[in-house]
């Protein structure tokens, strides 16, 4: 065992602290006890190395070089003994506190794929899929509905924001290079119910319900596209670069714990809307996805495929029995549109074959107060991907995304709104929560899986009735799937503390105030608007009014705002802030070679799907 100085302190640890005798009492190396017992410094302080102990045997060569004693320290060599067999490997990414980290247990880690050939890819892909069309019908839906189009409205804007998802591609090719998908974003739906009411008081007499929902469509259009040069301008100007070298892990974990759980409406409360639908369609996918694996141990591979395609065939099944046996015939319109399975008028309403081309809705209107209210939208937007990002890097095995990537990745994300824009889906697009909650659950994190995944929602879009037909999932069963799904994300973002000092009670305040007021200032927004049917802030301009209301509706967004302004303020100038927030090992993970292989841009199309 050699055992010197830590580091920091220079403290030798006590012989009772790490025995080496009696042989009964077990040894601790690094992988056990990471921090020095006087001055609390991470990873390998102590500068000692045992080969092996009692409790976590590792073999000598996963464990890195060998720390040279120091001056002033002593060293004793002793029999390196290891147990055959034992093929772990650390797991941390990015230079974390040794621990069994995330790309130890999953499947496929990001720089790895599956082959062409293999089926189960194809599987993986759809379930991506199916997750991300059943979510991608919430936003659109709402936003026709507002503007009083009708099912044909639905199903061409629907169709639209399918197609658009292959902005996913761009993502993975020049963005971030991460294993997450694209879709529209439910950051605009305040400034389009403003274009919408604003629209119905100016056309109200002068045009008919189509022409005036065609009227509304071209605004949204016209400020989608100012937004997205917004969003542009955020990345490639280096503003996104300079504002993540600057984010600590500390404020990172309220940004992306808040990015999952931010979202709760749209997980039990839509499981609630049919509770005959939503439970068992809950019940039977968490069996499948966690129960099921370990009872049907030989196949474990297979039910983790089919878990999510399954749960969902079995509950619609069930959903369209009791649909067609008449069950709902005598309920309220309410219960019919939340629990029928033909209630969407989705399927009737497609073309079978649909061409998707732009300005399919007419020339942009451009309107400033629109373009302003749209570019504050575009700012949370902005935010949530990023913290989305940030649970993806976790969930697929890479270490955290570097600011250079992070930056590269928004301004792609601008170019994907301003696709949105030009292609008639109307708002703009974020990350999915839902699609990086699903590499935790499948534990894949291959971005082949995703790539084959937007292929899917490309071309079934252009195929207008069987993409309506996905698209015409019943909102239960969405739920149901949000509701396993976006824990993950939120579980991602608390594994940022291993980088943390969780002890100092500057980072307790910081977590603790940046959560309750994440979570506390959104409800008071919204229940403000519930009551009065406007925000707390009313004045005279809307597009003013807008941009308050969103920023302040947005969980991760004040989380962030909170943690980031805490966390640069709050002592700046102790020497152990540093460490309590855990800049120091987020620089070290910056600049290792595992983050430049992943996050480097691609030099040819080969590089792309590895």
């Amino acid at each position: 065992m050699l055992v010197s100085n830590c580091s920091c302190c220079q403290h030798i640890p006590p012989l009772d602290y790490f025995p080496t005798c009696p042989p009964s009492h077990p040894f601790h190396c690094c992988q056990c006890v990471p921090s020095c017992h006087f001055c609390q410094q991470n990873k390998l302080a102590f500068g000692y190395c045992v080969p092996s102990c009692s409790t976590c045997p590792v073999l000598p060569t996963e464990r890195g070089p060998k720390i040279e004693s120091g001056s002033g320290g002593t060293t004793e060599s002793g029999s390196s003994r290891t147990e055959t067999g034992s093929s772990r490997t650390t797991g941390r990414s990015g230079g974390g506190p040794a621990e069994r980290g995330t790309e130890e247990i999953i499947q496929f880690p990001i720089p790895e794929n599956p082959s062409w050939s293999n089926p189960k890819l194809y599987g993986w892909g759809f379930q991506h899929f199916v997750v991300n069309v059943g979510s991608t019908v919430i936003v659109p839906s709402v936003m026709v509905s507002v503007g009083g189009g009708g099912n044909v409205e639905k199903a061409r804007a629907i169709q639209a924001s399918l197609f658009v998802m292959g902005n996913t591609l761009l993502q993975i090719c020049f963005g971030t290079r991460l294993s997450v998908s694209m879709e529209t974003s439910q950051a605009y739906t305040i400034p389009i119910i403003s274009i919408a009411l604003s629209t119905y008081s100016n056309f109200n007499n002068s045009l008919d319900p189509h022409q005036r929902f065609e009227q509304f469509m071209r605004r949204v259009q016209g400020a989608s596209l100012i937004s997205s040069i917004f969003q542009m301008v955020i990345g490639f100007s280096g503003l996104a670069k300079y504002f993540a070298r600057h984010l600590s892990p500390l404020a990172s974990v309220p940004l992306v714990t808040l990015t999952g759980l931010g979202l709760y409406v749209r997980g039990f409360p839509l499981v609630a809307k049919c509770a005959e639908i939503g439970l068992p369609a809950l019940a039977i996918l968490v069996f499948l996805t966690q129960f099921l694996p370990r009872i049907w141990k030989a196949k474990k591979e297979i039910a983790g495929q089919v878990a999510i395609i399954l749960s969902v065939a079995i509950v619609w099944t069930y959903a369209e029995i009791l649909t067609v046996a008449g069950a709902y015939d005598n309920t309220t319109q309410e219960t019919q549109m939340n629990c029928r399975t033909d209630s969407s008028g989705l399927i009737g309403a497609a073309p079978w074959i649909k061409n998707p081309h732009p300005f399919q809705w007419g020339t942009p209107i451009f309107e400033a107060g629109d373009a302003l209210s749209m570019m504050a939208a575009s700012l949370v937007a902005v935010i949530e991907s990023s913290g989305t990002f940030y649970a993806s890097s976790k969930l697929s095995g890479a270490p955290p995304i570097p600011p250079y990537a992070l930056t590269r990745g928004i301004g792609i994300q601008g170019i994907g709104t301003m696709i949105d824009a030009v292609f008639g889906a109307g708002n703009g697009s974020t990350a999915s929560v839902e699609d990086a909650g699903l590499l935790g659950l499948t534990q894949v994190g291959s971005r082949r899986v995703v790539i084959v995944s937007a292929i899917f929602m490309v071309f079934l879009s252009v195929l207008g009735k069987v993409g309506a037909f996905f698209a015409s999932i019943p909102l239960p069963i969405v739920g149901a799937l949000h509701t396993v799904l976006f824990p993950y994300v939120a579980s991602a973002g608390l594994q940022y503390l291993e980088f943390c000092n969780v002890n100092s009670f500057r980072s307790k305040l910081i977590l603790g105030f940046s959560l309750f007021m994440g979570l506390s200032v959104p409800q008071y927004f919204k229940e403000y608007v519930f009551l009065s049917g406007h925000g707390p802030v009313n004045t005279g301009t809307t597009w003013f009014n807008d941009i308050v209301q969103v920023i302040f509706s947005s969980p991760p967004t004040v989380a962030l705002i909170v943690a980031f302004f805490l966390d640069r303020t709050h002592t700046p100038g102790a020497c152990s802030t540093w460490k309590d927030s855990g800049r120091y090992l987020k620089d070290k993970s910056d600049e290792s070679e595992k983050t430049k292989e992943i996050y480097d841009f691609i030099i040819s199309l080969g590089d792309m799907c590895s």
